[in-house]
């Protein structure tokens, strides 16, 4: 084969193939079997095109959020290029100067935080934290025997079992188990459907105050660490309340658990602030991180700890402690073409001030899609930043959702008028039915006009 021989090819060819050879993820079998599977084959800013040439407004970064600084980023490609050139690959256990000079910016951006672990998934930089946090319950006098993690009902933490038994999702969950034991449940913060039918701000708040009655049931002494996305993501786009954060972190420090922020969505600009927990006054011991970082030129995770944490892996050469440091790695976390597109996008979300679009287009968008609330189905609009969804619902006054399949048809309409958008997938009984949106941080206001109008157009054909 000839050097870049795969950019060329047959439509006809490539579809077949598709077809005969890839297994695609979250995808129907029957689904799969019978129709002809969109393939994206370019990119440029916001916009991509499928292998039949038809042209879409990606609304969702890449599927699943992560194209933070838009398609055809030559300058990120040739980062990649020229350090692939000069040195492609060398084990963590050493360093690299691209992963060195990223660490350093990361800790920029999160000044109270200390040490950088790499990875390459988000999935897989929730598992370090919690090895962190399993370990340190067996090596730590003071920490002894907590091992338990909590997790919030709606979050989505990964796919690999460890991170799966930390996801309230049981769509995405079932006949996976049986899961690793020790990851218990706490309420989910979602107003629209409040858990405790209570209505904000009369509330007392109490999503967050449960997750005390939860250590009381299991034991402060037990658990090691609360597990959050600072706003669920694909759960259906829950920004918590501003006191949310405040109480929760307050239970967690009184009963020495560690807060776990898992910024794998909302990380790198996604809501106007560079980390989406710098919307609310909370201090994280551990935060992990993926998608964005690179913004997925090249894949790459890292989970970030304060010194407390680091610290107590501190061994010694007597017998006692000589293994207490923490004995992890990770393959492609020595990869060093991934930190220098990380370096690059970084740059350019920086000079290119994409926080500062993301915070004035998101606005724009959120106040945009509020209007579709003279819609009869559209239940609620809710999110932060370039971070939105709407839930749909047959009935307002009851909240009743619609139906899979009527879901299903606004998605389908929605594609037909050039937009491709995003949902919660597979994830609840009856409640896959908020539509997300999480565009490129370089979005335009005439760009969101035109998506609003077509998303408009999609319902009323549907309804």
């Amino acid at each position: 084969m000839k050097n870049a021989d795969w950019l060329e090819y047959n439509a006809d060819e490539m579809v077949k193939a598709d077809k005969e050879c890839l297994w695609h993820h979250l995808k129907p079998h029957k689904v799969f079997e019978s129709q002809e599977q969109m393939i994206i084959v370019e990119g440029e800013g916001i916009n991509v095109k499928d292998i039949r040439g038809r042209e879409f407004i990606d609304m969702t970064s890449g599927g699943v959020w992560s194209v933070m600084v838009g398609y055809g980023r030559e300058s990120v490609a040739k980062a990649v290029y020229d350090q692939l050139v000069k040195m492609p690959y060398f084990a963590g256990v050493f360093g690299n100067v691209p992963a060195i000079k990223f660490a350093q910016k990361l800790l920029e951006k999160l000044p109270r935080l200390d040490k950088v672990y790499f990875s390459n998934s988000g999935s897989e930089a929730n598992e370090k934290a919690f090895k962190i946090v399993r370990q340190a319950s067996n090596i730590v006098p003071e920490r002894k025997g907590k091992y338990k993690i909590l997790f919030r009902d709606r979050d989505y933490h990964g796919t690999t079992i460890g991170a799966m038994s930390a996801t309230g999702q049981i769509q995405r969950k079932q006949d996976f188990g049986p899961f690793v034991e020790g990851f218990v449940e706490v309420p989910h913060c979602c107003c629209y459907r409040c858990p405790f039918d209570k209505t904000y701000p009369d509330c007392n708040i109490d999503c967050a105050r449960a997750v005390e009655d939860v250590i009381a049931r299991e034991g402060a002494d037990t658990i090691g660490a609360l597990i959050v996305e600072p706003i669920t993501a694909g759960g259906g786009i829950i920004p918590p309340v501003k006191e949310y954060y405040p109480i929760v972190q307050d239970i967690c420090k009184k009963h020495d658990i560690w807060l776990i922020m898992d910024e794998v969505v909302c990380g790198f600009g996604r809501t106007g602030k560079f980390w989406g927990h710098e919307h609310y006054e909370v201090d994280p011991d551990i935060v992990t991180m993926a998608k964005g970082l690179a913004s997925s030129y090249e894949p790459l995770s890292a989970t970030v700890v304060k010194q407390h944490v680091y610290d107590l892996f501190l061994n010694t050469t007597d017998e006692a402690s000589r293994l207490n440091y923490f004995r992890d790695i990770s393959t492609y976390g020595g990869c060093a073409g991934p930190m220098a597109a990380a370096l690059e996008s970084t740059r350019i979300i920086e000079e290119e001030n994409l926080l500062e679009n993301t915070v004035v287009v998101g606005e724009y968008m959120l106040e945009k899609l509020n209007e579709l609330k003279d819609l009869p189905i559209v239940g609620d609009v809710r999110g932060q930043g370039l971070f939105c969804g709407i839930e749909f619902v047959r009935d307002k006054e009851t909240k009743e959702p619609v139906s899979e399949a009527e879901m299903a048809t606004i998605m389908g309409n929605v594609l037909g008028q050039g937009v491709i958008v995003g949902r919660t997938n597979s994830s609840f009984d009856g409640l896959n039915t908020v539509m997300n949106f999480a565009p490129s941080l370089i979005i335009t206001k005439e760009q969101v006009d035109t998506v609003v109008a077509a998303i408009r157009n999609a319902i009323e054909k549907g309804i």
